[in-house]
């Protein structure tokens, strides 16, 4: 990230690399009634407080769709603020559970990078990255490939007007 501008773009990936992302998010049952509505997940685990109460979780569960949404959310400004495609999720793996309250954070490694074969001043990037709650927990792993514009290929972002 140089001259101000946010975002890695290709020439700045450097295998090794590991980016501590730098917001947290704090979820909440809203959060996690909209999401499972929004997606139409209709297990109970997600909404129904009295059936979680049975389970062995004794509360409900954030959806893990919606943990592997915010995690990716939380890389974008270090790994895909200029990204043409989100190429593919693999790997992904979700080792402990996610209520209502826990505040998450995430980190990224970068595996590789390397030039697009296909598409001249572009790169495919691949990522591990973990998330984890408050105490250090994780939550979520996964391994992302982006293909990420360079600074040539970028297209240009218009000026904000002043008016």
């Amino acid at each position: 990230m140089k001259d101000g501008d946010p975002g890695r773009y290709f020439e700045d990936f450097k295998v090794g690399d590991v980016y501590r992302h730098g917001m947290g998010r704090t979820l909440t049952e809203t959060d996690n009634t909209w999401f499972t509505l929004l997606t139409c997940n209709t297990n109970e685990i997600h909404f129904n407080a009295d059936y979680a109460a049975h389970t062995e979780f004794g509360k409900p569960l954030m959806n893990s769709a919606l943990t592997l949404a915010l995690v990716t959310g939380l890389s974008v400004p270090d790994i895909s603020r200029h990204i043409v495609a989100n190429l593919g999720w693999d790997k992904v793996t979700l080792p402990a559970p996610v209520f209502a309250g826990d505040t998450i954070y995430a980190q990224s490694e970068v595996l590789e990078a390397r030039p697009s074969k296909s598409r001249p001043g572009q790169g495919v990037v691949r990522v591990r990255t973990v998330g984890f709650k408050q105490d250090g927990t994780v939550v979520i792993e996964f391994e992302r490939s982006v293909l990420v514009h360079s600074r040539e290929s970028a297209p240009r972002r218009p000026a904000p007007s002043p008016h």
